[in-house]
């Protein structure tokens, strides 16, 4: 179904489109109980995460707010963006002539200030808030992603982070970085009991001012990308799966914008 409305610059393409159709059809596209076009509710969504604007506040020309969340808590708990930011993944390392799973990541964590929304979860570090930890390859991808209250521990994380990279990785990764703050017996075993030997990235005590850490620029580099989505400026989300999930749906758009620009969706 064709839109008749003046695009916004968060629309999806033709091009990013025909990729992105088949995760999202969890009922035919024509399915007799669909009102609203299913490429107009998806826009809805990526107008939301890349624009910061609340559900209410979605403009006119769009489905009505309460359709786009309805199909958006369908797509989140079905963990659709999931299956497509491992699948972009693969499609853009094999571009860059590497293997398609990841044998080393890079862990990290930042900190999103809480709202009213999301204050029953929220712990202090600094200021009360949610801590995102993830797990990237080394072009920056993401593979992993935990939400806890600010005040948890990195270290304390990377259990579940190895965990979530194993089975995106089909069990790959063999290595991870991490800084400083990994450090301790407890974090090396945890990524030991999934197979991944956990190297922590020590600045040097003679480095003064700012220095380029090896492997470390990555997975900062990440986070900054994801920063660009307003809706993760801070944590608006009542549901942490919801914040992790738009983890996700922002690295999508990352994906599909790269891969676009590299003209891997056109046949030759």
């Amino acid at each position: 179904m064709e839109s008749s409305r003046r695009a916004y610059p968060s629309d999806v393409t033709d091009e990013e489109w025909t990729f992105v159709l088949p995760y999202l059809l969890l009922l035919r596209e024509d399915a007799g109980q669909r009102q609203h076009a299913l490429r107009e509710l998806f826009n809805a969504l990526r107008y939301v995460v890349r624009t910061g604007c609340t559900w209410r506040y979605l403009p006119h020309d769009l489905p009505p707010w309460a359709a786009c969340y309805q199909q958006w808590a369908r797509w989140r708990d079905a963990r659709v963006f999931e299956a497509l930011a491992d699948d972009l993944r693969q499609v853009l390392r094999l571009n860059s002539e590497r293997p398609a799973t990841p044998s080393a990541v890079i862990l990290d964590s930042r900190t999103l200030q809480s709202t009213p929304e999301s204050g029953h979860r929220a712990g202090y570090d600094g200021a009360k808030g949610s801590k995102v930890h993830v797990a990237v390859d080394t072009l920056g991808y993401l593979l992993a992603a935990v939400i806890t209250p600010a005040n948890a521990q990195d270290r304390a994380q990377v259990g579940a982070l190895a965990q979530q990279v194993q089975a995106s990785s089909g069990q790959q990764v063999t290595l991870a970085y991490a800084d400083q703050g990994y450090t301790g017996d407890a974090p090396v075993a945890a990524a030991a009991a999934q197979g991944i030997h956990l190297q922590v990235v020590k600045l040097g005590q003679t480095k003064r001012g700012f220095v380029l850490l090896p492997r470390r620029w990555v997975v900062e580099r990440s986070l900054s990308w994801s920063a660009r989505y307003k809706r993760l400026a801070r944590d608006y989300e009542r549901l942490a799966l919801s914040l992790q999930q738009l983890h996700y749906l922002a690295f999508v758009g990352l994906m599909l914008a790269k891969a676009t620009a590299l003209h891997l969706f056109t046949s030759p």
